[in-house]
C-alpha cells in the first residue's frame, strides 16, 4: 500500500511539471512580442522625437497665441490714441476759451466807460472830447496788457510784411519808399501781424 501511494505521488510530480512548462510558454511569448514591438518603435523613432505633425500643431498654437497678443496690443493702442485725441481737443478748446475770456476782461472797463459817457445828458464838446481821450488811453492800456503793439507811423520805411500801401505819391520832401500818411494803424502781437497798417507811400 505504501508502494502504491509512493507511485501516485511520483505521478503527481511528473504530471505537474508539464503544466508549469505549458503555462510558462504564453508568458514568454508575450514578452518576446513586446520586445519586438519596442524594437520596431525604436527603429521608427530612434531619438524619441515628437512626430512632425505634433511639432506643426505646437507651432500653430504658438502663432495663434502671439497673434492674439498682438491684436490685444493693437486694440489697446487704438483706444489710448482715441482718448488722447479727445483729451487734446478738450484742452485746446479750454485754452482758447481762457484766452478769449482774458482778452474780454481787459476790454470790459473800456466798454463800461463808454456807457457812462453816453449816459451823460448835458455835457460840453470839450468834456466829451476829454472823455473820449480817457477811453482811448484806457483802450491802449488794455491792448498793451495783452501784448498788442501798434505799427505804422509817418516817416517809417515801407515794409510789405507790416504795411499795406493803398496809394503812392511823389514827394520831394520825403525819402524813397517812405510812409507819408497812415490811414489805419496796424497791430501785432510779438512777431505775428494782427492787422497790417494801411498807408500812403512816397517815391
Amino acid at each position: 500500500m505504501e508502494k502504491n501511494q509512493k507511485e501516485q505521488a511520483d505521478k503527481k510530480k511528473t504530471s505537474g511539471t508539464p503544466e508549469k512548462t505549458s503555462a510558462g510558454k504564453p508568458e514568454e511569448t508575450s514578452k518576446a512580442e513586446k520586445a519586438c514591438a519596442g524594437e520596431t518603435a525604436a527603429a521608427e523613432n530612434p531619438a524619441g522625437q515628437e512626430k512632425p505633425k505634433d511639432d506643426a500643431q505646437t507651432q500653430l498654437e504658438q502663432a495663434q497665441e502671439e497673434l492674439k497678443k498682438q491684436k490685444e496690443l493693437l486694440l489697446r493702442t487704438a483706444a489710448e490714441y482715441d482718448n488722447y485725441r479727445k483729451r487734446t481737443e478738450r484742452e485746446k478748446t479750454a485754452v482758447y476759451a481762457d484766452a478769449t475770456a482774458a482778452a474780454v476782461t481787459e476790454f470790459l472797463p473800456v466798454a463800461d466807460n463808454l456807457e457812462r459817457a453816453l449816459e451823460q445828458q448835458d455835457c460840453t464838446v470839450e468834456d466829451l472830447r476829454k472823455g473820449v481821450e480817457m477811453v482811448g488811453t484806457q483802450l491802449k492800456g488794455a491792448l498793451a496788457k495783452l501784448g498788442v503793439t501798434e505799427m505804422g507811423e509817418a516817416g517809417e520805411v515801407f515794409n510789405p510784411d507790416l504795411h499795406n500801401a493803398v496809394s503812392h505819391v511823389e514827394d520831394e520832401n520825403a525819402g524813397e519808399n517812405t510812409i507819408v500818411q497812415v490811414f489805419q494803424k496796424g497791430y501785432k502781437i510779438g512777431d505775428k501781424v494782427v492787422r497790417h497798417a494801411m498807408v500812403q507811400v512816397a517815391n
